[in-house]
């Protein structure tokens, strides 16, 4: 059986490798690592198709020492302790070891805790490739003994290197036996969002369905190779990453950044009563006194969400983004109570002054509960105290000053 494209044209060299020029481009410390055959326990951490696998099995290729590969996906601690015991016996006869754990942070914190003592002792090197944060996927004792290198996702440059190698190579690629046109070329390279693995699948599949007559590869056939882009993640970093460039957007008043935004979240799966909730806050974080109504078009989407749901909940939301982001600006609520939370927290807390206390009952009163206390509403200009005495004359609240976008 062929192997898959993408399989046939991984590079098999440092020379070959495309991208992350910033961790193994020439002369830097990790491919002179590679080239003398001295790799240290590192995680590579990026996302998919940006050339993590490759590089550890690169590694695999160029290094005297014993190389063995691990799943997480599949693996379990028997797998581990093969592996280990493997390299304990190598170790005894002064051979190194490289264990390659894939997708790493599908290992939970017990099995991780199983390779940290051979980690630690150096009876194994280990290389872990993660498309997770690492801060939060993988435990702190193995991180500190490891170098976390992070990938980032090729460049439309690189991705165009790799489609035009495989479609020119003889041997393992498609040795030019379909053609591509320079718009097909050009979306295939934008949808695969620096995606090397899905664009060389795209690319295969594309191949594969072309006319016989023609051999041709157009820009539709190219469109429906790719599909559906799967690029959002609800549970990871770009979750979080996305939702705050969609918050930023707003409190800087770029309606348009900020409708991009929320579009990209709704088109990935968002949960949109999660999105509504953010409004709601930078409502008031945000917007605040500068434009109260804000705060009530906010918690009108949230219900208009909740109540017509999707897709046409994309409405209210859309609503709301743009008159959040085009709102004038004002944190006056955040840091008033900011100030005021951090003299609750710094300061004694004194008893309420006995003059704003009700005195429901005579002992109350006999006690002084409510003495000289004034109605407000009888004379607003007749001073009175309303902080605790060793707060008297604090300021938290300044009124705002709104910045409206021009």
């Amino acid at each position: 059986m062929i192997a898959p494209l993408a399989a046939r044209m991984r590079p098999r060299t440092l020379d070959e490798f495309v991208g992350q020029t910033e961790i193994v481009g020439p002369d830097r410390p990790l491919r002179r690592a590679i080239e003398n055959d001295n790799v240290p326990s590192m995680i590579l951490w990026g996302p998919p198709g940006s050339g993590k696998t490759t590089l550890a099995e690169i590694v695999a290729r160029s290094t005297g020492a014993e190389f063995s590969r691990l799943s997480a996906v599949s693996a379990g601690v028997a797998d581990l302790r093969r592996a280990v015991k493997r390299a304990t016996e190598l170790k005894r006869i002064g051979k190194r070891s490289v264990l390659f754990i894939d997708e790493i942070h599908r290992f939970n914190k017990a099995q991780q805790d199983a390779i940290l003592p051979y980690v630690e002792d150096g009876t194994v090197t280990l290389i872990g490739a993660t498309t997770e944060n690492p801060s939060f996927e993988v435990i702190s004792p193995l991180l500190s003994r490891a170098r976390v290198f992070v990938f980032e996702a090729l460049s439309d440059r690189d991705v165009g290197t790799i489609v035009d190698r495989a479609i020119a190579d003889a041997q393992r690629g498609l040795g030019s036996s379909v053609a591509i046109d320079d718009d097909a070329r050009e979306t295939l390279i934008g949808l695969a969002n620096g995606d090397a693995r899905s664009a060389l699948n795209a690319l295969e599949f594309a191949a594969s369905v072309a006319a016989a007559d023609r051999r041709r590869i157009d820009r539709r056939l190219i469109v429906d190779a790719m599909q559906r882009r799967t690029v959002y993640d609800k549970g990871g970093d770009v979750h979080y990453d996305t939702i705050s460039a969609f918050i930023k957007s707003i409190r800087g008043s770029d309606p348009d950044a900020a409708v991009y935004w929320l579009a990209r979240m709704l088109d990935g799966g968002e949960d949109p009563l999660f999105i509504a909730r953010r409004l709601v806050i930078a409502a008031s974080e945000d917007i605040g006194l500068a434009d109260s109504k804000g705060l009530q078009v906010a918690v009108a989407a949230q219900q208009a969400v909740h109540f017509v749901g999707m897709p046409e909940g994309f409405y209210p939301l859309a609503h709301a983004t743009l008159y959040l982001a085009t709102a004038p600006k004002s944190n006056a609520v955040g840091s008033t109570y900011g100030a005021a939370m951090n003299d609750v927290q710094t300061t004694r807390n004194e008893p309420v002054p006995l003059h704003l206390r009700n005195a429901p009952t005579g002992l109350m009163r006999d006690l002084g509960y409510g003495r000289d206390y004034h109605y407000s509403h009888d004379d607003y200009d007749r001073a009175q105290a309303f902080l605790p005495e060793n707060l008297l004359g604090r300021k938290y609240y300044a009124p705002p000053k709104a910045k409206r976008p021009e």
